[in-house]
């Protein structure tokens, strides 16, 4: 049984402060290397082993990679000025269906690594407008401003690596 809290069962106090941001850039710049950490040395049987049939540490692993398209799009929405931010499939049919744990680690880990550093690179160039929007998450439907985003997106880094870390430890 998991001691991480289910995601979507997650509540999040938004209102994070824009001077804090390299601070939140800093936890996103690291997400590749502890995710690589976290699965180095570990026994493919541990790696793959789905727990109550629910992901298993490499499909965490692929989960992180996949949603990096989705982030890199939510900052385009801030950018854009969007009403909403581009929702998700909340069934994570992608991830299911990508089969992470007939891929090699180093892949999914370099993978993740330049989808990353896209976005680290996209949010250093923007101007101060996309920092002073705020709009309306799909599913929570709450504002959240551009650095409510990162933060989010850091927060779900951290889950995912809180869940990889508990199945091979």
């Amino acid at each position: 049984m998991s001691k991480v809290t289910v995601w979507f069962e997650r509540t999040f106090a938004f209102g994070y402060p824009v001077e804090l941001v390299p601070n939140l850039l800093s936890r996103l710049r690291g997400a590749p290397a502890r995710v690589e950490e976290s699965m180095r040395g570990i026994r493919r049987e541990v790696l793959f082993h789905k727990p109550e049939g629910k992901w298993s540490a490499q499909e965490q692993a692929g989960h992180m990679l996949q949603l990096e398209p989705l982030w890199l799009e939510r900052v385009e929405d801030f950018v854009r000025g969007s009403q909403e931010l581009t929702p998700t499939d909340l069934a994570n049919r992608a991830t299911d269906e990508a089969e992470y744990n007939g891929q090699p680690q180093e892949t999914i880990v370099a993978a993740f690594r330049a989808e990353r550093a896209k976005l680290l690179h996209r949010v250093a160039e923007l101007d101060a407008a996309a920092w002073t929007r705020s709009i309306v998450h799909p599913r929570m439907k709450v504002p959240m401003s551009l650095a409510d985003h990162l933060y989010f997106v850091a927060e779900h880094d951290d889950h995912h690596l809180a869940r990889i870390w508990e199945m091979v430890d």
